[in-house]
């Protein structure tokens, strides 16, 4: 049995046990089965395409007669600075003599291919429809010399820009290059976007990281500890090249150059990483987004794409970007890019996981397949890179467009515009007996006092852990988990609401310690009282000042994060929380409940804040005088 096709099946059976899915799952061969369980899934009925008719991948096709990959290539180039960059190269064959053809560039840090693998599924994809499929290991990493310290270092990103003009240059190249990537890929294809080198035409990030820092690493401020530690580890142990489990308990190494056939420069490569710091070393000494560590040379959020609009704009590199409703902040990003920067942009939010490989509806049964299918995904995508890199109109039109699917609904819609067309904010208070209302309090002296649980927690199998490997994300029953927080529940809704956007909470506080985290969900309570997680937000207090000037377009308050805007509680001392939450597009249906929890612990996910000490009380007013509530934006419905 073919690795790629074993790797599926072993993949897929893996991972519906309900377990998280192995971290390799994006290096190499696996990469190219990343989102193909879908066909091991039960059947179940669902709209893929919406009231709006959307039909993903239809497009005229104008890629050339089906063709194969030839053999990997694997060869090393030189940066300016000396250092060699590992790539591997897959031509379509047959192709006629003196043929040129496009290239699609994948950046990895998650090694590019393994010892005595031919051909990934997603080179063979790409060149049988006649790319030159290009993958590559970042500086530091795989089987590329040089240091890798931290994400996108300045060093790193330069490199994508010289390897997108090597490959213009080379006599199979008809001088057309598209970024194509999932996850750190994604991020990857962003800076060869921004860099300007005029051959890149197009690119497609999956799951993109738009803003480092409040989208993933520190969300509100909070360190997305179990990420940050445990990515990190493992990255470091691959740079150290230890190997990756392959089928029948094999262990696969990166892949060498074809040079060196004595494993000597690689050995190399990998000697020249002993004894760098980790990049959690760095990450623990981060708070806020201006906190730069030693050896760095940048903050987080300094290499993040979002700082980069100057350049991404400029070059107006027409963009397909993907992103999950409950994957981490990536759906954040996406609508945070599609209503800021302006470039030929179509934008998809899905129903997933981290990769689209799991459909993560949690209205649904878990075994639901993943829609649209891969094979719609892949060619929707196809259409997009066809469009830009081979010239003439295929069906594909250049519209700012955004493709969202709405979770209770499991409907795919499109719009043009965000916020929706007709968005109104419902402000909903939380008051006495825990009560949900849409009528202001009454009472002068309303409030609550809540212990910090840091027992609480969201499981590890939530949108935070699936940024580990793509696993599906699974909320259980909330009602038992609940019962760590402080909730408030409204009553049975007379109709159905749809909640499309991003929900902003004001919360008037007074706590016994200088610092928290506060964390709010929103869920949905049905008539026999099952509790379905929606989606999240989270602030430190510290962070609570409201800014202006956001370095992109938003709909909710704007924290800095700035070291200089960073202000303490007063124990007793009152204070106004308010935030967004993570975006969502989900339909209350009639006689259903809408319920808001906070809580001030994550334990399975974030850092405890504080660090250490006791348990802070929190009293959350909630009276005529300090209100504390939700505002949701409900969307117009037909």
């Amino acid at each position: 049995m073919p690795v790629t096709r074993w790797f599926v099946q072993w993949s897929c059976k893996s991972t519906q046990t309900r377990g998280r899915a192995p971290l390799w799952a994006f290096t190499g061969t696996a990469a190219a089965g990343l989102m193909a369980c879908a066909s091991h899934r039960s059947p179940a009925v669902i709209d893929q395409h919406g009231p709006a008719g959307y039909e993903f991948g239809a497009c005229r096709d104008a890629s050339p007669a089906r063709l194969e990959a030839g053999p990997v290539r694997s060869i090393s180039i030189p940066m300016p600075d000396g250092v060699r960059i590992a790539l591997d190269i897959a031509l379509p064959t047959p192709l006629g003599a003196g043929a040129r053809v496009p290239a699609v560039l994948q950046i990895t840090r998650y090694r590019r291919g393994f010892e005595g693998e031919g051909p990934n599924d997603l080179e063979r994809m790409f060149a049988g429809r006649g790319y030159a499929a290009v993958w590559m290991d970042a500086r530091g990493t795989g089987a590329s010399t040089g240091k890798w310290i931290r994400s996108r270092s300045a060093a790193e990103t330069g490199d994508y820009a010289e390897v997108a003009r090597w490959i213009a240059r080379q006599e199979w190249s008809d001088g057309r290059v598209a970024g194509w990537g999932l996850s750190y890929g994604a991020n990857t294809a962003d800076y060869l976007a921004a860099s300007g080198e005029p051959a890149v035409k197009a690119i497609v990030p999956l799951f993109p990281d738009f803003d480092h820092y409040a989208d993933l690493l520190f969300p509100g401020g909070v360190f997305h500890l179990a990420f940050g530690k445990l990515w990190s580890d493992s990255q470091r142990q691959a740079d150290l090249g230890a190997p990756s489990p392959g089928p029948n308990g094999t262990q696969r190494t990166v892949r060498r150059v074809d040079a060196d056939t004595s494993g000597a420069l690689l050995a190399a490569a990998v000697a020249e990483r002993a004894g760098l710091p980790s990049m959690y070393d760095g990450l623990k000494d981060v708070t806020f987004r201006d906190d730069v560590p030693a050896g760095w040379d940048a903050s987080v959020s300094d290499r993040s794409i979002h700082t980069h609009r100057a350049e991404a704009e400029r070059a107006r590199i027409p963009t397909m970007v993907w992103g999950g409703w409950l994957d981490a902040g990536t759906s954040t990003g996406v609508l945070h890019r599609f209503m800021t920067w302006q470039m030929p942009i179509r934008a998809v939010i899905g129903p997933w996981s981290h990769g689209a490989r799991f459909h993560a509806s949690p209205f649904l049964a878990d075994d639901t397949p993943t829609v649209p299918t891969v094979e719609q995904q892949r060619r929707e995508q196809m259409c997009w890179l066809d469009r830009y890199t081979r010239g003439g109109a295929n069906g594909v039109s250049d519209d700012h467009l955004l493709v969202y699917y709405t979770l209770g609904e499991e409907r795919w819609k499109t719009t043009k515009e965000f916020p929706l067309p007709g968005t109104r904010a419902e402000r909903w208070y939380l008051d006495r007996e825990h009560i949900l209302s849409t009528t202001p309090p009454k009472a002068a002296d309303g409030a609550d006092r809540y212990t910090v649980d840091f027992d609480a927690t969201t499981g590890t199998t939530n949108r935070w852990y699936t940024q580990r490997g793509g696993g599906d994300v699974i909320y259980p029953d909330r009602a038992a988990a609940d019962g760590k927080l402080l909730v408030f529940t409204s009553a049975p809704l007379d109709a159905d609401q749809e909640v499309t956007g991003f929900p902003v909470v004001s919360l008037r506080i007074r706590s016994t310690a200088t610092d928290g985290a506060f964390f709010v969900y929103l869920e949905d309570v049905a008539p026999d009282g099952r509790v379905t997680y929606l989606t999240e937000g989270v602030l430190r207090a510290i962070n609570r000042r409201v800014s202006s000037d956001p370095a992109y377009r938003m709909l909710t308050p704007y924290h800095s994060f700035l070291r200089k805007d960073a202000e303490p509680l007063v124990p007793g001392n009152e204070a106004e929380l308010r935030f967004g939450l993570i975006p969502t597009s989900v339909l209350f249906r009639k006689g259903h409940r809408i319920r808001v929890a906070i809580g001030g612990a994550d334990k399975d996910t974030f850092a405890r804040v504080p660090a250490d000490g006791p348990a802070p009380v929190v009293t959350l007013e909630r009276n005529s005088r300090y209100t504390s509530y939700i505002d949701l934006p409900v969307a117009g419905r037909p």
